[in-house]
């Protein structure tokens, strides 16, 4: 199934705010965990 050209800008922004909200973090954990939260749910959209 393919995305319009909407909702593939909707989905890079989803990830733009994210990995800018990954790169505010200070405590290496908590940045961790959200890169790992960014690469589950890049996995789950190459696997649907």
């Amino acid at each position: 199934m393919g995305m319009t050209d909407a909702q593939f800008k909707n989905h890079i922004r989803f990830l733009l705010m994210a990995l800018k909200d990954m790169n505010e973090q200070t405590d290496p954990e908590k940045k961790q965990a959200k890169f790992d939260e960014i690469v589950d749910a890049l996995q789950k959209t190459l696997e649907d």
